[in-house]
């Protein structure tokens, strides 16, 4: 019964629910709700958020220490594939705002008490495990087009990614992947967590919610999906510091496109 709990929910016949079409204004509106979130809850939101740059600085670190310097940008930007399930304190943090709830830091652990965080826990481990493939893949591209040995330094990297023919290609193959790999992320997971917090629909009732959403809004998720993905990028600029004002943005902003959205 747990194991059944985890991918159907706590509804032995769940029903499907409606889903709107949405435009460009309601992608724009969803993000203003989510910078009106950060205004008001600032001091929770960062605190939380801290943990991307500080995370974003010890991989930097660890890639210059460890000699895996080819992994730096696929680590960077291997945040937007679990990026949906570590926000989820500040998808709770809109949602009891929303509600007229309390809303401080604390709070944002109340997602430990969902009924639903069976089903959000093994929702996280396949964004996990897509992050792990997706690094996996990235360095053995790497690998096929350079060899096992690592690079004698970052100029030297840099000079061999950008200005040789096996560079070129690792460059068009590699963000190819990538793009595979954040598009799988964005069908599956665009409303997943908010859903599984507002909603006990199990796993796989979330996931094909997200499909429907894709689905039915595909120019508006591709716009939603490039929105962050430019949005992570000028945030890990400098330093991934800007992630701190970036992420929290995006996340609330998310809680609100769900709510758009799904009926």
């Amino acid at each position: 019964m747990s194991t059944l709990h985890v991918f159907a929910g706590s509804v032995e016949h769940p029903i499907r629910p409606a889903i709107r079409r949405i435009g460009m204004r309601d992608l724009g509106d969803a993000l203003r709700r989510g910078i009106d979130d950060f205004r008001a809850m600032p001091s929770h939101v960062v605190f939380l958020s801290l943990l991307y740059p500080i995370v974003g600085l010890v991989l930097a670190r660890a890639s210059f220490g460890w000699d895996v310097v080819p992994l730096l940008f696929p680590l960077v930007a291997g945040f937007a594939l679990v990026g949906p399930f570590v926000a989820l304190g500040l998808y709770e943090l809109s949602r009891r705002r929303e509600q007229g709830l309390s809303a401080g830091w604390r709070d944002a652990f109340g997602v430990l008490k969902n009924p639903s965080i069976d089903s959000i826990a093994m929702l996280g481990g396949l964004l996990m495990l897509l992050f792990v493939v997706w690094l996996a893949v990235a360095e053995g591209l790497y690998e096929s087009l350079f060899g096992y040995g690592a690079p004698e330094s970052l100029s030297g990297f840099l000079a061999d990614v950008f200005g040789t023919a096996h560079g070129r290609t690792l460059l068009i193959v590699g963000n190819a992947v990538g793009f595979v790999f954040a598009l799988t992320v964005l069908v599956i997971s665009v409303v997943s967590f908010p859903m599984l917090l507002d909603r006990d629909v199990g796993a796989v009732g979330a996931m094909h919610t997200s499909v429907r959403v894709v689905a039915k809004n595909p120019v508006a998720m591709a716009t939603w999906g490039l929105i962050v993905a430019v949005a992570l990028a000028i945030g890990s600029l400098p330093f991934f510091i800007g992630l701190a004002v970036v992420l929290p943005v995006l996340a609330h902003a998310t809680w609100h496109l769900y709510r758009k959205v799904v009926v």
